[in-house]
């Protein structure tokens, strides 16, 4: 399998080369040349399927033979091997809760998949292997704590200063080892720009290796199609059918996957992409008008995304064709005062216990929903992550998982920088070097 760049479809890459680049040469985002179809015979034994047999099969056409079938399997279920149950809700929705993985968030799936492939890919190399990788929330976390003691690999999170939750912040900043913490003073553009800007620097890549774990890595995004297929799974073994799934969306890589998984032949029905108030996909979709903005800071910090990323990925698959896109996916943008009536209301009307960006989802999934259709929507992060917001709310504590406690009880330390890249750029080589 090869990877074409979305600025170009004639440069294409190996997928070794796309991993550790992260990007394209010309600062585009990989995509595979084809998305095979998987038979019917897997979609028969999917409900009885385990995560990491679910990876296995799925993810075996992007990753394989360059990653021996046997040496795979072995890695796709030591990646997955944590639950992600569909809870039932209410009567017609169900949470798929992607928060039982070690840094109990989503990215637990992404970043523990990219930190063993490129362990592999990255052995033998005369330098170091320097990631750089900007979060909203979670994505730091388990970015860090997926390649936490890994030789041969430095890992820099880029994160907003004051704009993250301190449960969030303390997830990564009290690592150590080859963990680096910078502080950014400004948004999550921001970072994203300066970690883009990074990539850029002819200068700064002669002296070390880059490589992103950023959702713009396929070998980050790509493993996330793994639950979608086992939510179906999962449902179909529940007597569900007539699926649409609800994705809370930021940067736009977790709506990308399960597009893909799809395209593969996963018969979920249709998406509903929910934002928060930075809503420049939805504004997209109900008009055909892209406009990038500033990112406005939200209770769901991790969507706080002005100009997501990954969106070109999903004009990719459409073929730029909003009308057909239109027809898979439709947009929906939440408030922040709809986002605290939701935990509140599906809390005391089914103590179920959301955090604000599940409750982005549940909101759009609830407002979207046809009497004819089941919805699942994507729980992203443990509410206890947010107790600052959820426990205000629903008035009453939310019980720490132990994992979680273990964090909190660490000692911050972080590197500073200014929204300037020069800045940060000595902050990266003076660690680096």
């Amino acid at each position: 399998m090869l990877y074409y760049s979305t600025n170009n479809k004639q440069l294409k890459s190996g997928l070794k080369e796309a991993v550790i680049n992260g990007l394209a040469a010309d600062k585009g985002l990989f995509m595979p040349e084809e998305i095979p179809v998987l038979p019917p015979s897997f979609f028969e034994k999917l409900p009885d399927l385990t995560l990491g047999e679910i990876g296995f099969e799925c993810l075996k056409p992007y990753f394989c033979p360059e990653i021996p079938e046997a040496d795979f399997k072995l890695l796709t279920a030591d990646a997955f091997n944590f639950d992600a149950p569909v809870v039932p809700v209410s009567e017609n929705i169900a949470s798929l809760e992607l928060f039982h993985g070690p840094t109990l968030a989503f990215k637990d799936f992404g970043a523990r998949f990219l930190a063993r492939v490129m362990a592999r890919f990255t052995v033998g190399y005369a330098q170091d292997i320097n990631v750089l990788v900007a979060t909203s929330g979670d994505t730091g976390s388990a970015v860090a704590n997926g390649f936490l003691g890994v030789d041969g690999v430095n890992v820099f999170v880029l994160y907003p200063k004051g704009l993250v939750s301190d449960v969030q912040e303390k997830q990564f900043t009290t690592l150590g080892q080859n963990i680096t913490a910078i502080e950014v003073d400004g948004t999550f553009d921001d970072c994203q720009r300066l970690v883009k800007t990074a990539f850029m620097d002819e200068h700064l890549k002669d002296k070390i290796t880059l490589t992103s774990a950023n959702s713009i890595n396929l070998a980050r995004f790509l493993p996330q199609m793994v639950y979608y297929f086992y939510a179906y799974g999962q449902a179909i073994k529940q007597g569900k059918q007539n699926i649409s799934v609800c994705v809370p969306s930021g940067n736009f890589g977790n709506l990308t996957a399960g597009l893909i998984a799809q395209k593969m032949g996963l018969p979920i029905k249709r998406f509903i992409a929910a934002t928060n108030i930075n809503d420049i996909v939805p504004k997209y979709l109900a008009s055909g008008h892209y406009q990038p903005a500033p990112s406005i800071a939200t209770p769901a910090n991790a969507m706080d995304v002005g100009d997501p990323s990954n969106f070109v990925r999903i004009q990719e698959l459409f073929k730029h064709d909003l009308t057909s896109l239109q027809t898979v996916i439709s947009g929906c943008s939440v408030s922040n005062e709809l986002i605290f009536s939701t935990i509140n209301t599906v809390f005391h009307s089914y103590a179920y216990i959301l955090d604000p960006h599940g409750a982005v989802a549940y909101h759009a999934l609830k407002t979207a929903l046809s009497k004819e259709e089941y919805g699942i929507f994507l729980a992203t992060a443990h509410p206890a992550k947010f107790p600052e917001t959820v426990e205000e709310i629903i008035s009453q504590k939310v019980e720490q998982p132990e994992r979680l406690k273990a964090f909190l009880n660490g000692e911050k330390c972080v590197k500073n920088s200014s929204n300037v890249y020069e800045e940060l750029k000595q902050v990266v080589l003076s660690k680096a070097l």
